[in-house]
């Protein structure tokens, strides 16, 4: 569970070169080094983290595959423009969600969850098994709990949507899993199923649609439960937002 359990649950990062790579990439992402800027240099890294010239050397390496910079010669390592940022990597979405939301960040991750997860369902009530339909009818009937906390209801809507996923038999689509995690992080953050057990219900009742769907074999019904879902938990969000915003 990379996102959500970055974002709910709060989880720090072990290891120096981790330590580093969370540092500087937060940073980019928030602002804090602008695009197009110079990052300090390699000696003012190290005393600022107190790692070896290794540890910072495999971090910087490991920002650049995330599109965050590009290291020239005789210019030093810079930001790169925000345009040629990995944001399907769940480090970067993860520190863009730290930097700050708003409803066009939601209505974002709405748009590229609708772009594959309805057609995900659809598939899958073309491929999956019995034994994973199966599956499927089990994770949403323990979405069906009363005494969720935020946390325990987005895990188990993540894995109902995973699983969703994995059924279609499309490998991009499972691919796509920190996008669908991002979403629930913030949608559940923010304005969870489970401040309420009347929305608990409902959340349950919303994802049996989809699994019964699939189960019936009817790949319309299910691209269409699953783009409700999506678009009721985005308006949500959005909504909550703009209340905390006045």
């Amino acid at each position: 569970m990379g996102v959500l359990r970055q974002r709910m649950f709060g989880t720090k990062p072990r290891s120096s070169h981790a330590r580093v790579v969370e540092a500087l990439g937060s940073a980019i992402v928030t602002g804090e080094f602008p695009e197009l800027s110079t990052l300090p240099g390699d000696q003012q890294l190290l005393e600022r983290f107190g790692v070896s010239r290794s540890v910072l050397r495999e971090a910087m390496k490991t920002l650049a595959a995330k599109g965050l910079i590009r290291a020239k010669s005789r210019v030093g390592t810079r930001v790169t423009p925000r345009d040629l940022w990995n944001f399907v990597d769940s480090d970067v979405i993860t520190w863009k969600m730290q930097g700050g939301m708003d409803p066009e960040f939601v209505d974002h991750l709405c748009e590229m969850r609708l772009a594959f997860e309805p057609a995900a369902a659809g598939l899958a009530a073309k491929n999956a098994t019995s034994d994973e339909i199966v599956t499927l009818y089990g994770i949403a009937a323990r979405i069906d709990n009363p005494d969720h906390s935020r946390e325990s209801i987005a895990q188990e809507d993540l894995n109902f949507h995973l699983a969703v996923a994995e059924m279609s038999r499309n490998p991009f689509m499972r691919s796509v899993s920190t996008l669908i995690e991002a979403a629930l992080a913030v949608s559940f953050q923010i304005s969870s199923p489970a401040l309420s057990p009347e929305m608990i219900s409902r959340c349950a009742s919303q994802h049996l649609r989809i699994a019964s769907a699939i189960a019936s074999r009817d790949p319309e019904t299910a691209a269409e439960c699953m783009r409700a879902v999506i678009l009721e938990g985005a308006m949500r969000s959005r909504e909550a937002l703009l209340r905390g915003e006045r």
